[in-house]
């Protein structure tokens, strides 16, 4: 049998590493799964129900192993369907490589059926993007497209018109300028480790040294150099807020941190950075500016991989460009010994926030508080467990009640903030990691998106865990309306309820619904020691508001003018706000 042109690009991602690729076939990628077919034993191809979920799937797989993710659709409607998780990567900063068909080269441009520039479509999203138009091409478009994607940390993207796919492969059908020439037979991508020059760690030293009430930001950048943060937290003082793409940095539990910042964060986080006159932000380009200083009132240490992102948030008067671990190796030596009088303040303040969170995790209340369900499942959770999490109220229980211990690790979509990856998620990590504990912790809203991939986790013998914090609702928008001052309008589903449980078991899987918090314990446990995907529904009181960790009064006064023109659940919301205070006076 004649090889073709798919045969070389399959090869050459075997090579490259890519043991795994995420998709669904159709007429406009015919060539490339047969060159699937043909090399099964080096890739293997994951069959989902929906291109999104292959694209969440590549991106986490990307987040949790740090190799590249790859994924496959069809010309068109297929390519299309990629994008919002091929967003989620490019805003992450992760290296995904989406690969797509085209028509047949001789139609393009004549509005044949299912025509559309994908190419075009995705030059936003893309570091590389490319339609391949030789054979030839194969596979010096594949190494280029694999090392941009690494080196920029973004997605590259690679679209076959049909008959590039079948023709033979090492065609060179046009009168070539230059011979083509093979490339490495061993292909690598060797990420540089960068650090600050000496002039620049001696300055940012300066600042440090001369600050007084010292916070450091810790994000998702760096993740791996959690000793030398708080080996730098020790040294000045300086209490470690985490984004929240950054939870996992170092863990809830260390002495230093103060827990997260922004909507999802703490009351001590934000009072810190409203008094801090330093602030070392380590590995976050942190888009929330009305959480951080105000500009003029804290001198900035930055330190960031990326050139290009350094001093973009607030005004920074040392940027050091290099990976956070290096340059902090470099920049300890520089600092001055400082005396622990105000990080004390802020591990009292913590204190009191940790027990504030601890009395709204009560299972006395009925119906089930979504701290209960969130601090239920961090308890009989593995210490290596990892946790994918959707957008919206989900994040914000996710975020306080969900502890980072051991070796445990939480992704969720962080700039791009979209809903349903939750369940994907967990398929791509549980692919990566066949023998942790994956838990998708997702809202009813995000889950009843994409909740067909339930069934592929059962098609694969993924033992997958889904736990759906169930309001029936979009309850984050909600909120977010009576804040605005409005009545809440059109974001609850109302009956008749969806049976997810029912689902779970309709796939072959296991399925219980809870709705008394006295079931939720057994339920749980029975849910985690299942040895196949199993889903727990669990229904949660709607009228739990995600406050943030402090309440600013205009937020409050919006609030109250919501209530005034006619919220309608306002006697269920008022007595949940009611008992919710109650607990925590208790606690």
């Amino acid at each position: 049998m004649a090889e073709i042109t798919s045969e070389l690009l399959i090869k050459r991602l075997a090579e490259w590493g890519v043991d795994t690729i995420f998709g669904i076939p159709g007429d406009g990628i015919n060539g490339i799964m047969e060159g699937l077919r043909r090399h099964a034993d080096k890739v293997k191809f994951v069959l989902v129900h929906h291109e999104e979920a292959a694209a969440f799937m590549a991106c986490a797989h990307a987040k949790a192993t740090g190799r590249i993710g790859v994924c496959l659709a069809t010309s068109g409607p297929g390519g299309i369907h990629l994008a919002n998780g091929l967003y989620d990567a490019k805003l992450d900063h992760v290296p995904v490589l989406a690969i797509t068909g085209l028509q047949e080269s001789s139609v393009l441009g004549t509005g044949y059926q299912q025509e559309v520039a994908l190419d075009r479509l995705y030059e936003d999203v893309t570091e590389y993007n490319q339609v391949v138009m030789n054979p030839a091409q194969m596979p010096a478009l594949v190494d280029v497209a694999i090392r941009t994607a690494y080196a920029r940390r973004g997605v590259a993207h690679l679209t076959f018109p049909n008959d590039i796919q079948i023709a033979p492969a090492g065609e060179d059908p046009y009168q070539t300028v230059a011979p083509v020439r093979p490339p490495s037979t061993a292909p690598i991508y060797v990420d540089p480790m960068v650090w600050p020059r000496d002039g620049d760690l001696r300055r940012a030293a300066d600042v440090l040294n001369a600050g007084t009430k010292i916070a450091i930001l810790a994000g998702i950048g760096a993740r791996g150099a959690g000793r030398w943060v708080e080996q730098a937290a020790e040294k000045l003082g300086a209490p470690i807020v985490k984004s929240l793409l950054g939870k996992m940095v170092v863990p809830d539990d260390s002495p230093y941190t103060t827990g997260g910042l922004g909507l999802l964060g703490t009351k001590p986080s934000e009072e810190l950075m409203e008094e801090a006159d330093t602030l070392l932000m380590l590995g976050t380009n942190f888009p929330y500016t009305k959480f951080l200083p105000e500009p003029g009132k804290a001198r900035v240490v930055q330190v960031e991989i990326d050139p290009a992102r350094a001093g973009t948030r607030t005004p920074t008067e040392v940027p050091l460009v290099g990976d956070v671990g290096a340059t902090l190796e470099r920049l300890l030596p520089l600092l001055d010994v400082k005396d622990h009088a105000f990080l004390g303040k802020y591990q009292e303040k913590t204190r009191d926030w940790r027990e504030a969170m601890t009395a709204l995790e009560s299972a006395d209340r009925d119906p089930i508080a979504p701290q209960y369900l969130a601090h239920e499942l961090d308890v009989q959770a593995a210490d290596d467990a990892i946790l994918t999490c959707d957008s919206g109220t989900i994040a914000t229980w996710a975020a306080r009640h969900w502890q980072i211990r051991g070796r445990r690790e939480f992704y969720l979509s962080g700039t791009l903030a979209t809903m349903a990856p939750g369940l994907p998620y967990a398929i791509g990590i549980q692919h990566a990691h066949p023998g942790r504990q994956v838990i998708a912790f997702v809202g009813d809203g995000g889950f009843a998106m994409l909740m067909a991939e339930f069934h592929t986790a059962m098609r694969y013998g993924l033992p997958i865990k889904v736990v759906i914090n169930n309001n029936n609702a979009l309850g984050q928008i909600l909120w977010e309306q009576m804040v605005l001052g409005y009545p809440e309008h059109g974001v609850r589903f109302g009956e008749p309820l969806p049976d997810y449980a029912a689902w779970a078991r309709g796939c072959g899987g296991f399925g219980v619904h809870v709705n008394k918090p006295g079931d939720l314990p057994g339920a749980l446990q029975e849910a985690l020691a299942h040895p196949g995907p199993a889903l727990l529904d669990v229904a949660v009181n709607p009228d739990e508001p995600p406050l943030p960790g402090k309440v600013s009064y205009d937020q409050a006064k919006k609030f109250a003018e919501a209530w005034l023109h006619g919220q309608p659940r306002k006697a269920s919301i008022a007595s949940t706000l009611f008992k919710d205070k109650i607990q925590q006076l208790k606690g």
